[in-house]
């Protein structure tokens, strides 16, 4: 409940303050801020006993494979396999760590990609995917039916929550005059790359969600984390 009003109440409201009170130039304070605010109640749910090592290992990793995988197609725009990873990242470790994998997978990536007054509506679009990922499909892919519906979120997730958050943050952030007509633009010109990046999502789940769910799901009974 703390961790659902954080995400939803006062992650926006950072973003908002940053960018009427600030006009966006502080945007590495507000986007460490949205850091800070995930991570804490991460620790809050293991207040009975301290994180273990190697729950904060599997973090970083799921992390660092999402900021390679962005990399590795940084060639072909909008193509990205980090809200796949982002996504089956909240499905093995729960809404916590999704929201932590998805804010820091843009906010590392993005010292690679440029950081700027739209990193901290990245990090909250993409972290709000991993969320509710970790709320509607926690545990492995044992049917085709969870499969068909996990893409499906996939899809629909980047389509209309990223999309609709970035392509927000870019009329607030680039556009001099804020009207109807300025909106409309950006969600207009925006859909070929969410539906790029949709595509892209439901085919990397396709391939990466069956094998790496397993495989998080042997890791964590080994070694008893993430219960």
């Amino acid at each position: 409940m703390i961790y659902a009003v954080l995400i939803l109440v006062f992650v926006p409201t950072v973003i908002l303050i940053g960018m009427l009170e600030w006009q966006d130039r502080h945007f590495y304070i507000v986007s460490a801020l949205i850091i800070l605010m995930a991570t804490l109640p991460f620790l809050i749910v293991f207040e009975r006993r301290r994180p273990l090592a190697r729950e904060l290992t599997l973090i970083a990793v799921m992390v660092a494979l999402g900021v390679a995988g962005r990399a590795a197609f940084y060639m072909v725009p909008q193509f990205k396999p980090i809200a796949a990873i982002v996504i089956i990242a909240g499905c093995s470790f729960g809404c916590e760590a999704g929201f932590i994998v998805g804010a820091l997978t843009i906010f590392v990536s993005n010292m690679l990609f440029g950081q700027g007054p739209w990193t901290p509506w990245q990090m909250f679009a993409l972290g709000l995917i991993g969320f509710l990922a970790g709320l509607l499909f926690r545990g492995e892919i044992k049917t085709k039916l969870r499969l068909f519906l996990l893409m499906l979120y996939g899809a629909l997730s980047v389509l209309v929550l990223y999309g609709l958050i970035v392509d927000t943050s870019y009329v607030f952030t680039s556009v001099q005059q804020v009207t109807p007509a300025a909106f409309l633009a950006a969600y207009a010109s925006g859909v070929p790359f969410n539906l790029i990046f949709a595509g892209a999502t439901v085919i990397f789940l396709l391939i990466l969600a069956k094998p790496l769910l397993n495989k998080l799901a042997r890791i964590k009974k080994k070694h008893g984390v993430f219960r």
